[in-house]
């Protein structure tokens, strides 16, 4: 989004005699869950945390994102678990349909205790964003409405300079901007050494609720076509959460040209049937519209000197793996932990983060080339769709839930103590 005109917010939170407490200073790039979540852990590790944001503010909205096994114990540990089942779209479970309406198939999200196809957490990307912002705006320093433009490292910290102007040196940057991260491509090179695209595109935006939906989402899938299109339910009960999937051996488009993904998705869903047509429909109208390839991001290092990655900016599993939020949670306990265990060393708390959630990520983004191939459009040269019933896939959802150790970070500091005087000023860039 464009920062012409947009203001830069700066939430400040300070002790009793109006000064910023000591600690080190970290800077993260992106608000919308990794980053947050990132904040609420180095926050309560003592550092000082400035967040900064490109768009103008909180993106609402957005594809409805889970929570499942240790993903669950760190929102636990964060003490967010009511507010975010507060905000939970109350989705009962899922039927697949066919082009009639007819139920083929039931999920229901009390499968598996609650970490089945439908997690018994789903809540909408923006609202999960918003809980997060909501808990730490009183201790973290959000800017919005700026970027990082350049920055240049040394054995002691790091010099940024921010499209706004401003110049400010910190500890450490932590990059958690999503799949098409700038400060990756910045450090790291740019985004097609690290982009994997799994052949498909996803597109999703909200609509009015005229199709009666309540509270089960509803997906129509096209197995000659490999297409396939998705009504679920969201809170807000006089509207819904359109999705579609569709098969593409490559994906040219620009991720920020609007116009031509609208293009682009009416031509590929046309003569889909069911009710794609009427979803269609609103496409011109809806305010929070996004289509991209499905892909993933493969890194063999997440760190390099005093910048690191996190979430989908350093290991995307992509939307087929369903698990994008509980990476970028458990990775950002972990990395603040990490950090913090280390006395802020960024070479050794680094290392301990990418040493315990290397397997973690490498079994989720497994999960999703999986899923991936199950919609590829039958043909000679197609690989056969995974077997989907025998122990090795059970173990493997076993590691992508809960095959990760979340330490207790015994002797590290851990302060969440309420927000004093919170400060907010409002500067344009």
């Amino acid at each position: 989004m464009s920062v012409d005109d947009s203001k830069q917010e700066h939430t400040i939170r300070t002790g009793g005699q109006g000064t910023r407490a000591s600690g080190p200073r970290v800077l993260v790039a992106g608000a919308s869950i990794a980053g947050p979540a990132l904040a609420h852990w180095l926050r309560r590790r003592g550092a000082e945390v400035t967040v900064v944001e490109r768009a103008p503010e909180l993106r609402p909205g957005g594809q409805a994102v889970d929570a499942r096994g240790v993903a669950k114990e760190v929102i636990g540990r964060m003490g967010l678990d009511a507010a975010v089942r507060a905000a939970c779209t109350d989705t009962a479970g899922a039927h697949t349909v066919d082009a009639d309406g007819q139920v083929l198939e039931t999920f229901r999200a009390d499968d598996d205790g609650g970490d089945g196809f439908i997690a018994d957490i789903e809540i909408l990307r923006g609202d999960l964003a918003q809980v997060l912002y909501d808990d730490t705006r009183d201790g973290v320093e959000y800017v919005f409405g700026d970027r990082i433009a350049g920055l240049a490292q040394d054995a002691d910290g790091v010099d940024v300079v921010f499209a706004g102007g401003d110049r400010r040196r910190f500890d450490l940057v932590v990059g958690a901007d999503g799949v098409h991260s700038e400060l990756r491509a910045m450090v790291f090179g740019p985004h097609e050494r690290f982009l994997r695209h799994l052949g498909h595109v996803l597109a999703f935006y909200s609509v009015p609720n005229e199709f009666g939906l309540d509270r089960w989402l509803l997906e129509h899938q096209d197995q000659e076509s490999g297409r396939s299109a998705l009504l679920r339910p969201i809170q807000d009960a006089t509207r819904a959460m359109a999705m579609f999937y569709f098969a593409s051996a490559d994906f040219d488009i620009d991720y920020r040209d609007i116009a031509a993904q609208k293009v682009l998705l009416r031509e590929r869903m046309a003569g889909l049937g069911w009710l794609t047509p009427g979803i269609l429909a609103h496409l011109d109208d809806t305010p929070d519209f996004y289509l991209d390839q499905v892909a993933q991001v493969v890194m063999d290092r997440w760190s390099s000197g005093r910048v690191g990655l996190l979430g989908d900016a350093a290991f995307s599993s992509s939307p087929m793996s369903g698990q994008g939020t509980g990476l970028a949670l458990v990775g950002a306990y972990l990395l603040a932990g990490e950090l913090a265990a280390a006395g802020w060393d960024p070479d050794a708390g680094f290392a301990r983060y990418e040493a315990r959630m290397r397997s973690f990520v490498e079994a989720n983004q497994e999960i999703g080339r999986l899923n991936a191939r199950t919609r590829d459009v039958p043909g000679p040269d197609a690989e056969p769709s995974p077997d989907f019933t025998g122990e090795w896939f059970t173990e493997l959802v076993g590691r992508a839930i809960n095959g990760v150790e979340l330490p207790d970070y015994a002797g590290v500091p851990d302060s969440a103590a309420p927000a004093e005087s919170p400060i907010t000023s409002s500067a344009r860039p």
